[in-house]
């Protein structure tokens, strides 16, 4: 078998579709801003076809911090009908990509292949919203720089022609 099965995104049944998983504790802050910036990322690369989002917490809260709520529509992103949800292991080791945001003691199997990240981001409770603006653009700018990683920007321009 050639290295090139073990890449992101690939495996020997030809199945190219990569699968992200973003993952916190909570699940109410930002892990839900950095899915939103994921699936907003994924339609303007016209990846939909290719690239699955998943999203939880091991412990989720009640419900998506309203500060981040607030914050997200600041940038007309609605993620007030948002629910946490809890994410397990065994998920997040079907994925290409685990992105943890700095509150996880995740651990997976090696042999699992998963490329786990953990972007130590502040936590948005408790803070006000010039903080979680902050929080905001971090998050931004690592969901794009993932997206960067496996997909190809001169296919992604075309795609938005």
């Amino acid at each position: 078998m050639s290295d090139e099965t073990d890449a992101p995104g690939t495996d020997p049944s030809g199945d190219d579709t990569v699968r992200i998983a973003l993952m916190c504790v909570q699940n109410a802050g930002r892990s839900q801003m950095a899915t939103a910036f994921a699936e907003r990322e994924r339609d303007r690369r016209g990846l939909g076809d290719r690239v699955e989002i998943l999203t939880g917490g091991t412990a989720p809260a009640d419900e998506v911090h309203p500060v981040v709520v607030d914050a997200m529509a600041e940038v007309g992103i609605d993620i007030s009908d948002r629910e946490p949800r809890a994410i397990t292991t065994e998920e997040m080791a079907t994925c290409d990509y685990v992105a943890t945001m700095g509150c996880s003691t995740l651990e997976l199997d090696p042999a699992a292949g998963v490329d786990v990240r953990d972007w130590a981001l502040d936590d948005p409770h408790g803070q006000d919203l010039d903080a979680v603006r902050e929080i905001r653009a971090t998050v931004e700018s690592n969901v794009v720089a993932l997206f960067d990683e496996f997909s190809d920007p001169a296919d992604d321009q075309q795609s938005q022609e």
